[in-house]
């Protein structure tokens, strides 16, 4: 380190601190964003968790998303909030590589995990005879699990592989420590950490995505095939809300990541960042289970135990 460089011990975030107007909308808007996404995903992974009738892979899987979700939220958007009237909002250096890490290693679990559940859609609707064989709960853990750990060794592999020196330059042009944004303020040259993001970028959202687009296209062939038009309607319904859910968070995410990184950081990257990093864990829930009737009715019968429990409380002969 030369003698007119300083290591870096805090990083500012700059988000919308020079446009106050903005910063007012911006809370507003992403306050109740976040508190439904909270709200949400919890009230989906505490149903699946105590509902008998939903012991099924599909909401075994809807589950982890809905804990990721919660998870991944909580670990930026707050900060986000509490930073959005701050004139210069810092972040330690030691909370800025844990926050980073922990946005990959998220990430990485719900590139995994969307392209498992569009497998179990598949199998469900083109093999439901051969569907408790194949996707039965044996393979349903393993194949969570896998992505959790096929996870924490990339993002393993990423803490090792990223630059760790960071002097002078201590601005991040974004409301959280994204990867990205990070990298450009290392000391040394980037080149090779850029080639390794972009490599593992294609295999953890090119690659997924490719492969969800192709599972709902089959999909969409089968459901061509049955006969009740109410029936082809709703399944086409359902798959097209899914994926469209599922094309905001990759594209999104792969317009941030699967693109020449420079050394700039543009204002477009903050918005993108917030598209999949607050926008569509809003949406997941909505679109993926409290549209569904199997979820309603495990809500009803939440509800109704509830009020049954205070009814034998309150009751004379209690």
């Amino acid at each position: 380190m030369g003698d007119n460089e300083t290591l870096v011990t805090e990083f500012i975030l700059i988000g919308l601190s020079s446009h106050p107007r903005a910063q007012a909308v911006m809370f507003c808007l992403f306050l109740p964003i976040y508190l439904i996404a909270l709200l949400g995903n919890s009230l989906m992974v505490v149903l699946i968790a105590t509902d008998p009738h939903l012991h099924t892979p599909m909401y075994f899987f809807l589950s982890n998303l809905s804990f990721l979700d919660v998870t991944y939220t909580t670990s930026t958007v707050p900060q986000m909030l509490a930073n959005t009237f701050a004139r210069w909002p810092t972040i330690s250096f030691a909370r800025c590589m844990a926050q980073m890490y922990i946005i990959l290693f998220l990430g990485i679990v719900e590139c995994f995990l969307l392209a498992i559940m569009a497998y179990d859609r598949f199998a469900a609707v083109c093999s439901p005879l051969r569907y408790t064989q194949v996707m039965n709960w044996r393979v349903c853990i393993q194949l969570v699990a896998v992505s959790w750990a096929s996870a924490l060794v990339m993002t393993l592999t990423a803490v090792f592989m990223q630059p760790n020196r960071f002097c002078g330059h201590n601005i991040i042009n974004n409301f959280t420590c994204e990867l990205p944004a990070v990298v450009k303020l290392a000391c040394a040259d980037t080149q090779l950490n850029d080639i390794l993001l972009f490599g593992s970028s294609v295999l953890t959202l090119l690659l997924p995505f490719s492969f969800i687009l192709v599972t709902y296209v089959r999909i969409g062939l089968a459901v061509l095939r049955v006969r009740s038009s109410q029936g082809r309607g709703k399944a086409f319904s359902t798959c097209g809300s899914h994926l469209a859910v599922v094309s905001m968070f990759y594209g999104t995410a792969m317009a941030m990541y699967l693109r020449p990184q420079g050394k700039t950081s543009s204002d477009w990257d903050k918005v993108v960042s917030m598209f999949y990093g607050a926008v569509t864990p809003m949406i997941n829930p909505l679109i993926y289970s409290l549209r569904n009737k199997d979820v309603k009715g495990a809500l009803l019968r939440a509800m109704g135990r509830k009020h049954g429990h205070k009814d034998r409380v309150h009751s004379p002969g209690a």
